[in-house]
């Protein structure tokens, strides 16, 4: 099962169209993205402790439908995909209305702080990235 926040839009959210502004979508699927993986334990703390950080590496984001403010949003998290050192999440943003307004595969790389070189995933992410994925 995806993990899922919520959260309303706020005025500082749009851009001078109204709706919005693209980036805060991204902003919004970053908030998503840390706070499941803060759910594993590895909290900004911890990760600093190991030395160890996820990092971006790429991108691909569909933007389907504008969202205004005071609006709802459902922010949905998943694994898509495992490797030793990356991983793919997928985020899926939705309004109140339960419509699709934007998605993305987001890819993850771990590196270690200090050698600013890919490292390893830690166990415990590891084990909840395969339980998304062993999930129907």
């Amino acid at each position: 099962m995806p993990h899922q926040i919520e959260f309303s839009v706020r005025s500082t959210d749009l851009d001078f169209i109204g709706h919005v502004n693209n980036a805060k979508y991204l902003e919004y699927m970053e908030w998503a993205r840390f706070d499941w993986i803060w759910q594993t334990g590895l909290t900004l703390d911890e990760l600093q402790r190991r030395a160890i950080m996820p990092v971006v590496a790429n991108i691909n984001i569909n933007y389907r439908k504008e969202l205004r403010i005071r609006e709802q949003v459902i922010a949905k998290t998943s694994a898509v995909k495992v490797g030793e050192k990356s991983f793919v999440i997928r985020h899926e943003l939705y309004n109140q209305k339960e419509q699709l307004v934007a998605d993305a595969d987001v890819t993850m790389v771990m590196i270690d702080a200090n050698s600013r070189r890919s490292t390893e995933i830690p166990a415990e992410l590891r084990d909840a990235l395969m339980a998304e994925l062993a999930l129907p």
